[in-house]
């Protein structure tokens, strides 16, 4: 079997589990695992950024608020039904993307990280600031009668679960096109020797907002998802906590990889959700687990599964 088809069967046999576990799973899973592979979708655009291109962000939470914002704020506002409301929470968070680069890319290292966290602390701020209009920390429920796409009522667990399955295998085949595309071949190039690629020609600025648009539009596009499939929209998505998250999310899965993101994602989950029916210092055993996982699979678990076993994973 050839290197393209081993990566096809494994990502297409992923996908087809998912979609068989709809009709075996208890409730309690099923909602569970609808949850977790938008935030997976999430952890996906975050890895292109990060874990392909080499940028550490700290203000992610940023892009999937404004995909969140954007599409709650029409349906509450101006009455809008899904579908415009969901292009205008990706559009959304497209330009703010776009808008958070050019200034951003102009930093590197620890000062990138800093600036893309205070960008993302000042949209946090801006949620609570406009109270009025975004209930702040209370947040906003979205009525079921505004989650009827297209005839289809995604309150109805079956449907919840098919659209998250289909946005997550949507940003799952892109990442795993983009990233065997030149473009995404370079982004690779600039992680590991940018000096080198820019030697060669390559104009490694504007791989990098580019980068960066992509990945701020999937996480806008998770957003959006997220607060329609689950009918609610709050301050606490725009908090440091779900920037840091895929950045947890992508290291314990695997850098750099096409389903580490899923992985780490489910993993740490189910980490937090078995921990907390133990004990209150729940995140206690979810930081000695995140510890121990790097100590002993410091390249994640997407990572040590392609330097020990599948090299040919992307």
């Amino acid at each position: 079997m050839s290197k393209t088809a081993r990566i096809l069967a494994l990502h297409g046999g992923l996908l087809a589990v998912l979609l068989a576990l709809q009709f075996v799973l208890p409730a309690y899973h099923h909602g569970n695992l609808a949850r977790i592979m938008v935030l997976a979708a999430y952890a996906i655009g975050y890895n292109i950024l990060f874990g392909y291109t080499g940028l550490l962000s700290l203000g992610h939470a940023l892009f999937f608020a404004a995909g969140m914002y954007g599409m709650a704020l029409m349906i509450r506002l101006f009455g809008a039904a899904p579908a415009p409301a969901l292009l205008t929470g990706v559009v959304a968070g497209a330009l703010v993307s776009a808008a958070l680069a050019l200034l951003a890319l102009r930093t590197t290292g620890v000062a990138f990280m800093i600036v893309t966290l205070m960008f993302a602390q000042a949209g946090y701020l801006t949620v609570l600031y406009f109270a009025d209009f975004t209930r702040g920390d209370e947040g906003f429920v979205i009525k079921a009668a505004d989650r009827v796409l297209w005839g289809i009522d995604l309150g109805d667990p079956a449907n919840r679960y098919f659209a998250a399955w289909a946005l997550f295998s949507i940003c799952l085949g892109f990442c795993l096109w983009l990233v065997r595309a030149p473009f995404g071949k370079t982004l690779v190039a600039i992680r590991e020797n940018e000096d080198r690629v820019r030697m060669l020609g390559y104009d490694t600025y504007l791989h990098k907002w580019a980068a960066m648009v992509v990945s701020g539009t999937i996480s806008a596009a998770a957003g959006a998802v997220y607060g329609l499939l689950f009918g609610y929209a709050g301050a606490s998505f725009a908090a440091v906590e779900y920037s840091i998250l895929p950045l947890l999310w992508v290291l314990l899965g695997g850098a750099g990889t096409v389903s580490g993101p899923f992985i780490g994602t489910l993993l740490m989950f189910y980490l937090i959700d078995i921990a907390s029916g133990l004990t209150e210092a729940y995140m206690l055993i979810a930081g000695l687990a995140l510890v121990g996982l790097t100590l002993f699979a410091p390249q994640g678990l997407g990572g040590e599964l392609r330097r020990r076993l599948w090299k040919w994973l992307p």
